[in-house]
């Protein structure tokens, strides 16, 4: 589902005078994305710079961090399994949010991608993600896992940050976005890269991303 809200904050002026107030003004209108392929750290490098958005695949829509709220429903809780190797998501049995590397229909199925770098841009073709801080009720973190199961971390706040994320140009990869308790979390990436004609390393400015977390 797709939403936008327009959000509208009122300012009023204390100069006391009655009657005088400042005109209204309008935020910038947020979409809301709680299913279907998001790729939500896309990477773009345009005009000698990245661009960091996220790409909505079924609506055929890209946006810019700011203008979206990325939602896990409640139908993405499960708890922490007894295996040692998920210790990083907390205790065995206390609730995890875990949006999965399989697409369940129900859920959003975040990707990370860099189809739109082409191969020859950077050095060996290679970029990196840093997630650099999480603010939120829990921590946070991103794992693929093998064909039986087993975790391979790429980020987890709760064992301190910035954690890297090494990607290929043309690369579109998933994995399961995990969140500790429900609420609102502020994600933030840069992006960067040594330019293949001349060695010069290229970082992005911040890109925060919002997702709200559903009991």
């Amino acid at each position: 589902m797709r939403t936008t809200a327009h959000i509208a904050l009122l300012l009023a002026a204390a100069t006391g005078l009655t009657g005088l107030a400042a005109a209204p003004a309008t935020a910038t209108p947020v979409t809301v994305i709680n299913s279907g392929h998001v790729d939500v750290f896309g990477v773009a490098f345009e005009d000698g710079a990245f661009d960091l958005h996220v790409h909505d695949e079924g609506a055929e829509a890209e946006y810019a961090p700011s203008e979206v709220l990325l939602v896990a429903e409640s139908a993405a809780r499960t708890t922490v399994p007894a295996d040692p190797a998920y210790a990083f998501l907390g205790a065995p049995g206390r609730p995890v949010w875990v949006l999965p590397q399989v697409q369940d229909p129900n859920l959003l199925w975040p990707g990370i991608a860099a189809e739109e770098i082409e191969p020859g841009v950077f050095v060996d073709g290679t970029l990196r993600l840093k997630v650099q801080r999480v603010r939120g009720p829990g921590d946070f973190s991103i794992f693929t896992t093998d064909a039986v199961g087993a975790p391979t971390v790429l980020v987890d706040s709760g064992n301190g940050l910035p954690d890297r994320i090494d990607l290929v140009a043309g690369d579109h990869q998933h994995a399961n976005w995990a969140f500790e308790a429900a609420g609102t979390y502020k994600v933030t990436v840069r992006a960067s890269g040594t330019l293949a004609a001349t060695g010069e390393k290229v970082v992005s400015e911040p890109a925060t991303y919002s997702f709200k977390v559903n009991r």
